[in-house]
C-alpha cells in the first residue's frame, strides 16, 4: 500500500438545478467565501491558481491547480494539482430528480514533508479531517444555492 496516495469520492445531493449548481462550482476563485476550509485562492490567469487549504488538523496545504476540462454540457469541472498534493479532482453533476446529484472524486499523492513523515499513524486523521472538510463544503454550497432561484 502506498501511505501517500489518497482517494476520495463523496456524493451531494441538491435542492438546485444542475446548471445552477455547475455555475457555482466553475468559479473557484469564490470558494473560500462558502467554503470555509478553502482560506485562499489567488489566480494566476484564466484556467489556474494558487490555493490555500486549512481544515481542522493544524497545518495548510497549498497546491496550484490548471483547469483540465470545463464541460458545462456533460457538466464536468476538473483541475490537476501541484504543490502538497499532486493529482487531480473532479465534480461531475447530474440531475436528480428537480435537483442535483454532485460527484466529488480526487486522487492524489501527498507531496508535504511533515504529512508523508506521519502517513502511517496520520492515515485515520487525514481521512477523518478531510470527511470533515468536505462536509463543511456541502452545508456552504447549500447555503449558496438556497440563496439563488435554482430550480
Amino acid at each position: 500500500m502506498d501511505w501517500h496516495h489518497y482517494r476520495f469520492r463523496s456524493v451531494w445531493d441538491l435542492d438546485a438545478a444542475p446548471d445552477t449548481v455547475f455555475g457555482v462550482l466553475e468559479r473557484a476563485g469564490e470558494y473560500p467565501d462558502w467554503w470555509p476550509q478553502i482560506r485562499e485562492v489567488i489566480p494566476v490567469d484564466e484556467r489556474g491558481g494558487t490555493a490555500r487549504f486549512r481544515s481542522v488538523i493544524p497545518y495548510d496545504l497549498f497546491v496550484h491547480a490548471r483547469e483540465s476540462r470545463n464541460d458545462p454540457r456533460a457538466r464536468v469541472l476538473e483541475i490537476a494539482m501541484t504543490g502538497d498534493l499532486e493529482g487531480w479532482a473532479r465534480w461531475t453533476l447530474s440531475a436528480r430528480g428537480s435537483g442535483t446529484r454532485a460527484l466529488y472524486e480526487q486522487e492524489v499523492d501527498v507531496n508535504k514533508p511533515l504529512l508523508r513523515r506521519f502517513a502511517v499513524p496520520g492515515r485515520p486523521f487525514f481521512l477523518a479531517n478531510h470527511a470533515l472538510m468536505m462536509r463543511a463544503g456541502r452545508r456552504g454550497l447549500r447555503k449558496v444555492l438556497a440563496g439563488r432561484h435554482t430550480v
